[in-house]
């Protein structure tokens, strides 16, 4: 099909809840994709990052043929080798007790909120279910996760909205103490905040927020679902921060492009889900864990360090460019953020680089890369040299 018949067949047929740029993707190979006509782009996006190993890899093929070419799906009632494979190896290399699977990240926080008060009501009983979360945070787009996300204009149109959310400053714990009481359950954060405008949280803010949660037995509970599986260099960003959460939320990279998910829950949390108290019909879908457990299986010590070295590379590339529109960079591995100067608005800067064959990302006021974890030394240079030509 032509871009326009796509275009044509979304606009009577889609609901439009996305702001689409002008571009019918088509197929991709690693961090290169083509649209509909045959044009290159460099993608520095994967997915909002979500194709952890590029398009189209050798090796994650394999996994989902495999196992597509066994069993599609079956129901949560029977057992199957593939999600728990995927909960091993998750748990064994977080130190986390076990896992709960879904499908989205939304969903995984969702579950997340929903353990911090059913293991607060298991204790303590009713009226503490309370879960402190940070303004500039984004959770997801459930009435619970719009509710959680601390940015006002996610407060708006699908009232009411749950309860049970009160807000503080990142890097403030006068903000957090402030906004304490004896009705919380949990302070729910992301390390990295993503949507917000890739913001890393000070280690220091972090590790006294887990102070006091061990404190006054709140619940730590990270928010992990773009930060996760191998994109700051590390499995999981918590693992820099020198803590350990009561329960963490993951999806975005976790399967390599299929939609995937899940909580993890330390010691403390790991019977608070009985049978009944919580599901989801795919959760654990057995394609989705098989290409789980290969991208898990791919993430060595090697891989892991190339990320972080590729990361560093692409933010000093950037900086040393001097491009009058963009400012200094942050973030952690391959999740970068880059300041919009005055004068310039990410949307407009976005529209011309994917017009000129580099995809981007936008979050908070600046722009966003999120390439895939396998992007190589070419194909970064070719983002790198669309970028400077077209911003230049």
């Amino acid at each position: 099909m032509t871009f326009e018949e796509i275009k044509n067949l979304d606009e009577q047929y889609v609901m439009h809840s996305y702001g689409r740029f002008p571009v019918a993707l088509d197929r991709g190979q690693g961090a290169t994709v083509w649209d509909v006509d045959g044009r290159e782009y460099i993608d520095f996006t994967a997915g909002i990052g979500v194709a952890s190993l590029g398009h189209a890899d050798e090796g994650w093929l394999k996994a989902v043929a495999g196992q597509a070419a066994k069993l599609a799906h079956i129901s949560n009632l029977f057992y199957t080798e593939p999600y728990a494979k995927a909960a091993q190896a998750l748990c064994t290399r977080t130190g986390m007790a076990n896992v709960m699977f879904g499908n989205s990240g939304a969903e995984a926080n969702e579950a997340m909120i929903k353990l911090a008060r059913k293991w607060s009501f298991d204790k303590y009983g009713k009226g503490r279910g309370t879960v402190i979360t940070l303004h500039n945070s984004f959770h997801g787009r459930t009435i619970t996760t719009l509710a959680a996300t601390g940015q006002d204009k996610f407060h708006n149109y699908f009232f009411p909205f749950t309860e049970g959310f009160r807000y503080a400053d990142a890097n403030d714990m006068d903000s957090v103490e402030a906004v304490a009481g004896h009705d919380v359950c949990a302070v729910m954060v992301e390390l990295i905040q993503g949507e917000g405008g890739v913001l890393p949280l000070e280690k220091e803010f972090v590790a006294k927020v887990a102070d006091l949660c061990a404190k006054r037995d709140w619940l730590l509970l990270i928010d992990e679902v773009q930060t996760g599986v191998g994109r700051t260099g590390t499995l999981f960003a918590f693992q820099q921060y020198d803590i350990q959460p009561d329960a963490v939320s993951f999806a975005k990279g976790i399967a390599g492009g299929l939609p995937f998910g899940g909580v993890m829950a330390n010691e403390k949390c790991r019977e608070v889900f009985t049978p009944g108290t919580h599901g989801t019909t795919f959760g654990g879908n057995p394609i989705a864990a098989a290409a789980a457990c290969h991208v898990l299986d791919r993430m060595d010590s090697g891989f892991l360090a190339q990320v972080e070295e590729k990361g560093a590379y692409l933010r000093a590339q950037i900086e040393e460019m001097g491009l009058p529109c963009l400012g200094r960079t942050r973030g952690m591995g391959l999740m970068i953020g880059v300041e919009v100067k005055e004068g310039w608005t990410n949307r407009d800067l976005a529209a011309k680089l994917i017009s000129s064959g580099l995809l981007v990302l936008t979050a908070g006021p600046g722009l966003r890369f999120l390439p895939p974890l396998t992007i190589t030394q070419e194909e970064m240079d070719k983002g790198l040299a669309i970028l400077k030509s077209t911003l230049g």
